[in-house]
């Protein structure tokens, strides 16, 4: 595993996934599947892992935390990257930064926070967990207007930003004054668009951001890994074309739930058994399972065949 500090070609080196976790019937972590996603997403190209919302980190016990970052950390190959995540609420951060603190982690994401909070906090609340954790933070930006530009540019000069996520739906991507404002004041090589491959070819295109996260890598890792480097050949026409094989899975994630789709899309395919989700969320409903096997199945075969090819 990466330990040593993060630098902007560590972050446009590779797609950032971000896979699920998977757990046993009694929803303890079970690590022989969990080494096979990891070894899939290597095996394709992918050598970044971020372990966030889709690992379901925002439920999972402050109790278990330590084990499964020190599992983490011993199952990914050694040139991989993993980045674990903490938080969203300050109780959390700060206990999760002393764990962190004892494990050689380059940087850790600070989940997004939705209710209560204020910037100025939000603005302290890292400051503290980067100086608790003595390590840079990457931020996650979820919401519009979610942290001012003002306060993120500060936090990058000061020294406690490794990088930022820029996930902030748009109905048109290249629309959006938010961003638009961000890479005024924060160089684009520390920002990352964290909404898959749908935005992908708008955020570096139109942005200039460094790379993307993706949840759909997990079945389809080649491919992703393809598309970010006609993202940066600028090869939009060949990016296009890769993109465009994804969105009938994106399509079931936004219409069925991100999360819990792809968790099951894992199993679904054949790669790695994810089993139950860890509460509170759930697995998909019988009738909803076809479909997204269709889609996995489908998306898995056209990545295999780019490998043959």
């Amino acid at each position: 595993m990466k330990t040593s500090p993060v630098e902007f070609a560590d972050i446009a080196a590779s797609v950032l996934a971000v896979p699920p976790l998977a757990r046993n019937a009694d929803l303890t972590l079970n690590q022989a599947e969990n080494r096979k996603l990891i070894r899939h997403l290597e095996a394709g190209g992918v050598s970044t892992l971020m372990y966030g919302g889709n690992a379901n980190f925002y439920n999972l016990p402050l109790s278990e935390y330590r084990a499964t970052l020190e599992f983490l950390a011993e199952a990914a190959g050694a040139a991989s990257w993993v980045i674990p995540s903490l938080g969203p609420d300050y109780g959390r951060m700060i206990d999760q930064a002393d764990i962190l603190r004892g494990i050689a982690f380059p940087t850790a994401m600070v989940l997004p926070q939705t209710f209560p909070f204020t910037a100025a906090g939000l603005d302290t609340g890292i400051r503290r967990c980067a100086e608790r954790m003595g390590r840079k933070l990457i931020v996650y930006i979820k919401a519009d207007n979610y942290m001012p530009p003002a306060a993120l540019e500060k936090l990058v000069k000061d020294g406690l930003v490794a990088a930022v996520k820029y996930a902030v739906v748009r109905k048109e991507p290249r629309d959006d004054a938010y961003l638009a404002e961000i890479v005024k004041r924060v160089d684009r090589r520390y920002i990352v668009s964290g909404i898959g491959e749908r935005p992908a070819i708008a955020h570096l295109r139109d942005f200039g951001l460094s790379a993307f996260t993706s949840g759909s890598v997990c079945v389809a890792p080649r491919m992703s890994a393809a598309l970010l480097r006609c993202l940066q050949a600028r090869d939009y026409a060949g990016a296009e074309a890769i993109r465009r094989k994804y969105l009938p899975l994106e399509d079931l994630r936004d219409s069925l739930g991100a999360i819990r789709v792809l968790h099951d899309a894992v199993t679904l395919a054949g790669i790695a058994d994810m089993g139950p989700m860890l509460p509170l969320l759930s697995n998909l409903e019988p009738a909803q399972r076809p479909g997204v096997a269709e889609a996995a199945r489908l998306l898995l075969s056209e990545d295999l065949q780019a490998k043959a090819a």
